[in-house]
């Protein structure tokens, strides 16, 4: 187990009597965001009797407390605050201590205005919500890391402080702030990255519209413009406003490492769905914990896959065991259509992050608000109370993760394929005046992993600079802004033995959103053996036949081949009739394939099962559940924990499994049955 993970509290005497566990004790987190200043103070020995039924062992606190504990400048007020922690320790629940900065005081606002952001438009963000503060203001930095002091010198040392949680999901609501205070930092971001005003003009290709700089001063963020902002200020832009996030989150953990160095420090990530302003590969080793929220959009065809790829994500960012700070027992309050979960799939998808590594599983929040903009948010005692089937549901869940306590500190096991991602090029090939509008970096990440699950096998979702060693088949999906060095990686993986799979739009611009002259696709062309003159991108709801049947939209290409590239399918119609369309090249020890549409659920399936095949890659289930289990699996130096997840809402019958159900699911003659929704973890020595 890692040395920086929660820091249980020592073994102590509880209120009824009985003992806590002790430090060293391996366990489950469980838990939840707990907000009990929303509630009369007779309440909370209701809350911590219930919090002990269900096995809750930590609580996220203070979240948004900062205008209860600085009721004003010059004003404190800890009371409530101690008498919560103190009852939580007396009852043998952890406590993960929010340094309360997510969403300042309305008289902080009201006597320095300047502190809010301001949106592309020149509109200023106005108190009202949440998170109404600018990364880059100095003056809410110093009101902001004051708080932070002033918690870590009152609490740093009580026995129930397990962790400290940086701000909430920073960037949520924030993270693209246009005013005079980002102007200014954006400037210095540009001085440290380029150096010179040449370089810089060169960059961004200001040669264009007459956009040279003659000092950095003129340069502006990218607000509203007549047409088009310059591509490469985008791009930089969105660089430089995940940094200055980071840069905050640092600024307030070095605080609390100055003042208490013994206790972890986390914030939590937000990977999942289309959140994407924040670089958290470049973010996740600034903590010592990585925290994970996650929710599933009730709109997403793909809902399960998606959350299991963010799990998947999460856990190589960690590259250890990762807290997942939120998810909802059943609807949240955001999205158009807020669905209840189903029966069953609470418990799923709880462990299906733990399944990817999560050592702890929490959610948002405690209690249903009886008020605020979250009061039709799920909670783990809903507003039903603790009679009803989400209390019930949770209950179960905790005991199944005390079952779990022999997995925690595992890590998973390495799949045979990656799957590339990669932050900038989500941001660069979204950008405008591109080709099409229609392409979704995530999206055609996601449908090449969705295609992993439907085959039976697994994959890691990994950073794109990630190490590559022990991969067999790494798919890098519209990896459109790529280095030279980039490049240079993954033609190394090919050419020693490794299949690279590229996809379209991929390797058309280096690092500044410049484009690679010659073809496309200009960083692979001469490892691939192709080269493109022309793209053919397709209009919504038309598609393009290849002559293997299989059917592409959203893009073709003009693809030509050098002469010792096997083609694996031609377009038959479209733009570019009898055009290689899926290309294979060997290369040295390897093979290098190109894929320059997007394929259908069953093409892209069949077309990985042909390249798993060359590369001699099995599943580990039986071929009558694929598409309809999910296999995962955590390890450690003596055994192997199978997670065997059921992603329908129909009995399955897995055939060819060995080992005990730590959950007690039915395992007879080698087939393990699971209900619907079911999930079983099998232990099975190595």
């Amino acid at each position: 187990m890692t040395a920086r993970w929660v820091r249980w509290p020592e073994e102590h005497d509880l209120a009824d009597g009985t003992r806590s566990l002790a430090a060293g004790t391996p366990r489950m987190g469980f838990g939840a965001d707990y907000n009990p200043e929303q509630w009369p103070e007779e309440v909370w020995a209701d809350d911590v009797r219930l919090m002990r039924e269900a096995g809750v062992t930590i609580v996220s606190i203070g979240i948004f407390s900062w205008a209860l504990l600085q009721p004003t400048a010059d004003s404190w007020n800890f009371g409530w605050l101690d008498r919560v922690i103190d009852l939580l320790h007396d009852n043998g629940i952890a406590v993960d201590l929010a340094t309360a900065t997510a969403s300042p005081p309305p008289w902080l606002t009201a006597a320095h205005p300047k502190v809010l952001p301001v949106n592309r438009l020149g509109e200023t963000i106005w108190p009202g919500g949440r998170q109404q503060w600018r990364p880059t203001s100095p003056v809410f930095r110093d009101y902001a890391l004051e708080l932070v002091r002033v918690m870590a010198e009152r609490y740093g040392q009580h026995p129930a402080l397990a962790m400290w949680h940086v701000s909430n999901e920073l960037g949520c609501h924030n993270v693209y702030d246009f005013s005079d205070d980002a102007a200014a930092a954006f400037r210095v971001w540009l001085r440290g990255r380029y150096g010179s005003v040449a370089d810089l003009n060169r960059a961004w290709a200001t040669a264009f519209w007459s956009q040279s700089y003659s000092t950095f001063d003129e340069v502006l963020p990218p607000r509203l413009a007549a047409t088009h902002p310059n591509p490469t200020q985008q791009l930089d832009f969105a660089r430089f406003s995940s940094d200055a996030l980071k840069d905050y989150l640092i600024a307030e953990r070095d605080l609390l490492r100055g003042v208490t160095p013994d206790i972890p420090i986390t914030t939590n990530f937000m990977v999942m769905g289309e959140t994407k302003a924040m670089n958290y590969a470049d973010w996740a080793s600034e903590v010592d914990i990585v925290s994970n929220d996650h929710y599933i959009l009730g709109a997403d065809p793909l809902g399960f896959e998606e959350l299991s790829f963010s799990a998947n994500l999460t856990g190589h960012l960690a590259g250890e065991p990762w807290f997942l700070m939120e998810h909802s027992t059943s609807a949240v309050n955001w999205q158009p259509v807020n669905l209840a979960k189903t029966p069953g799939q609470l418990r799923r998808d709880s462990l299906t992050h733990v399944a990817h590594g999560a050592d702890a599983v929490c959610f948002f929040q405690w209690r249903q608000s009886l008020g605020g903009a979250e009061k039709f948010h799920s909670g783990m005692v809903p507003h039903a109370g603790a009679d009803s089937q989400v209390f019930r549901d949770v209950v179960a869940l905790g005991a199944d993760l005390r079952a779990l306590a022999p997995v925690v500190g595992s890590r998973t096991k390495q799949a045979s394929i990656a799957i590339l991602f990669d932050w900038e090029s989500w941001w660069a090939s979204e950008l405008d005046s591109h080709p099409s509008d229609l392409l979704r970096y995530k999206h055609e990440a996601m449908a090449w992993y969705a295609a992993v699950l439907r085959g039976g096998l697994s994959a890691d979702v990994i950073p794109v600079s990630s190490a590559l060693d022990g991969y067999d088949i790494v798919i890098a999906p519209m990896l459109y802004l790529v280095p030279a060095d980039t490049a240079d990686r993954l033609a190394d993986f090919a050419r020693g033995g490794g299949n690279l799979i590229v996809g379209f739009f991929s390797g058309i611009v280096d690092q500044d959103d410049r484009v690679y002259p010659g073809g496309y696709p200009g960083a692979f062309r001469e490892l691939l053996g192709v080269r493109v003159e022309e793209f053919g991108p397709l209009l919504p709801g038309v598609t393009t036949t290849l002559d293997n049947g299989a059917v592409g939209t959203l893009w073709s290409e003009n693809v030509a081949v050098e002469p010792d590239v096997e083609v694996i399918a031609r377009f038959v119609d479209g733009a570019f009739p009898g055009v290689p369309a899926i290309t294979s090249r060997t290369v040295d020890a390897g093979a290098a394939s190109y894929v320059a549409t997007s394929l259908g659920e069953r093409e892209r399936t069949d077309l990985l099962a042909l390249f798993a095949r060359r590369a001699g890659i099995e599943s580990g289930l039986d071929a009558s559940v694929h598409g309809t289990v999910e296999l995962i699996t955590r390890v450690t130096d003596t055994h192997e924990y199978r997670f065997v997840v059921n992603h329908s809402a129909a009995t399955v019958q897995v055939p060819g499994v060995d080992g005990v159900d730590l959950l007690g699911a039915d395992v007879s003659d080698g087939v393990l049955t699971l209900g619907p929704n079911g999930v079983a973890v099998l232990e099975v020595s190595r």
